[in-house]
């Protein structure tokens, strides 16, 4: 308990069935503290009216991870958990945002805590997100200025092609990300992803003159056709389709 936690109290919480666990809590219920709470929440016979006595418990909110775990759990009502969602750190945020086990309403509340925070977290924050990021929060992230948030971004296993595509095409893209896309494990070998990199002004030439002669002859042309794009690449891509830039 928050006094020093009661072991034999938080075992009966945890194994105890529905009606058991429901009189605890009302006995207890000004004592407990985080780890009574969280093997109450474990309990598989707990009930929303469980779970709405621990809300009226303000007391009980105070704790963070008490209110992590009332977000995330399926007999949180949904207003509720949502109610809660702008108390959470931004780690928590995360987990909600990334657990599809939580209503898409309250992971939705979660997305836009996060996205509202983003611009005051510091790089390594932002990296921590960006790994795990849902697709909403992809697009709030990549474009990011930062380098190091692009690369965290890359291994997230939600990031697709299709939102990618903003960044690489964008004329605010920064070199030196457009090279780490170039040459990553998984994005840099995607032919939609090396097309685009080759049409975009602010890809390095050094990169897209690697890249030229994986391009098929009518993506060759129209980069031998764009004016935007340096005379080194235009010149090599001509040369690729048999002419050279007037």
């Amino acid at each position: 308990m928050s006094g020093g936690s009661d072991k034999s109290l938080a075992i009966r919480l945890r194994e105890s069935d529905a009606d058991e666990l429901l009189l605890l809590l009302q006995k207890h219920l000004k004592k407990l503290g985080v780890p009574e709470v969280r093997q109450a929440l474990r309990n598989p016979f707990v009930t929303q009216q469980a779970v709405e006595l621990l809300l009226e418990e303000r007391r009980l909110l105070a704790f963070s991870e008490i209110r992590k775990s009332l977000v995330c759990h399926p007999c949180t009502p949904e207003v509720r958990a949502r109610r809660l969602v702008p108390t959470l750190f931004w780690r928590d945020l995360l987990r909600v945002s990334s657990d599809g086990r939580v209503p898409p309403k309250v992971r939705r509340s979660a997305d836009l805590q996060l996205r509202d925070r983003i611009r005051i977290l510091s790089a390594g924050e932002r990296m921590s997100i960006a790994r795990r990021a849902s697709p909403a929060l992809i697009q709030e992230l990549r474009m990011d200025s930062d380098p190091r948030v692009i690369g965290a971004l890359l291994d997230n296993p939600r990031l697709t092609e299709g939102s990618l595509m903003p960044l690489l095409a964008s004329d605010r893209a920064r070199p030196e990300v457009l090279t780490l896309i170039a040459r990553h494990r998984r994005w840099g070998i995607r032919y939609g992803v090396r097309s685009t990199l080759c049409r975009n002004a602010r890809t390095p030439p050094e990169i897209v003159l690697g890249l030229l002669s994986q391009l098929k002859k009518s993506d060759l042309r129209a980069v031998f056709q764009d004016r935007r794009l340096a005379m080194a690449v235009r010149r090599r891509a001509g040369t690729l389709v048999g002419r050279e830039p007037g």
